[in-house]
């Protein structure tokens, strides 16, 4: 099962990383959130509020570090897992 919003969060950070040439501290912390992302979007059990809170937070704060179209791909992923972190049940 794949998880459509979290796939989607993955690919915009990595269009993210793209726009931002791929180097750099950011680019490395977008790349890692990606791959985190992309491996919870194909886990047999859904990740919990906490770990998707952390994500989101981690987000917000690199699309702080950010400008024009990184950003909004940063931006996007988070409304994204957002999204997701709606349907989990709890909370």
């Amino acid at each position: 099962m794949v998880r459509e919003e979290l796939q989607a969060a993955s690919d915009e950070l990595r269009k993210a990383g793209e726009a931002l040439g791929g180097e750099g501290d950011v680019a490395t912390r977008i790349h890692d959130q990606s791959d985190q992302l992309a491996k919870l979007a194909t886990r047999s059990s859904g990740p919990d509020h906490g770990r998707l809170d952390r994500h989101m937070n981690t987000l917000s704060e690199i699309a702080d570090q950010l400008d024009g179209e990184a950003k909004d791909h940063v931006e996007h992923a988070r409304e994204k897992v957002r999204e997701y972190r709606e349907t989990v049940e709890g909370i």
